[in-house]
């Protein structure tokens, strides 16, 4: 399709309706709290300009449906998670601890303001599901609704390599190679029949293990 003709989840989120309201930032406010409430179960077209009180023609002037509303989710949630992330890194010198921040961000998960834990982790499960569908479906789309992240990885690890501590390689693709076998990883465990796959203890056991994979293949011996 023609570039010009190509409006992506970002050129909508800029759309504005009266008196400034920001319809599509309204409607990716509404399906997180409706993937809080019961993951993807919950989300249709319907559900969503329920809970936004938008009519359907004010959604279709936005998004071409639901995977280009899921998408844009993606983007604010990803943006989200890379700002917290370098919240996070303040006052962390050591580009591997720092790297260990993202990581650990990115497995667990954390509540938005307001909530427990419950919705936080039946929304990250719903988008670690949204991911490895899209990744088929929409891989341009998702690797630019990715690239906050992506980005700071690859930063924190180029930092690594310049300081001598990590080993040299492609920042950019290291940082994907990671993001990829972290989101498959959780992924699979939230699939397995455990009971406590979604806890907040089992994540941070995960995200421990996660971490000791890529530290003991990215760190120099010795570091």
């Amino acid at each position: 399709m023609n570039g010009d003709l190509e409006i992506d989840a970002s050129d909508r989120l800029a759309k504005s309706g009266p008196r400034g309201v920001d319809r599509a930032a309204v409607m990716v406010e509404a399906t997180l709290r409706l993937l809080g409430q019961s993951g993807l179960e919950g989300l249709n077209v319907r559900a969503v300009l329920k809970e936004a009180g938008i009519n359907r023609r004010i959604f279709y002037e936005h998004f071409s449906g639901k995977d280009d509303l899921v998408l844009a989710v993606f983007a604010k949630s990803v943006q989200l998670t890379a700002d917290a992330c370098r919240s996070d890194m303040t006052g962390i010198v050591s580009p591997v601890e720092r790297l260990r921040c993202v990581i650990f961000r990115l497995a667990v998960g954390d509540p938005r303001p307001g909530e427990d834990w419950g919705p936080a982790l039946r929304r990250g499960a719903a988008l670690c599901r949204e991911h490895l569908r899209l990744a088929e479906a929409r891989p341009e789309r998702l690797h630019a609704a990715l690239e906050p992240v992506l980005e700071l990885m690859a930063q924190t690890i180029a930092d690594g390599i310049a300081e001598g501590i990590i080993r040299a390689g492609s920042p950019g693709r290291l940082s994907k190679l990671i993001y990829n076998m972290l989101s498959t990883t959780v992924h699979a465990e939230l699939l397995a029949s455990v009971a406590d796959a979604g806890s907040p203890q089992r994540r941070c056991a995960l995200a421990e293990e996660i971490w000791e994979f890529c530290r003991s293949a990215l760190v120099v011996a010795g570091i």
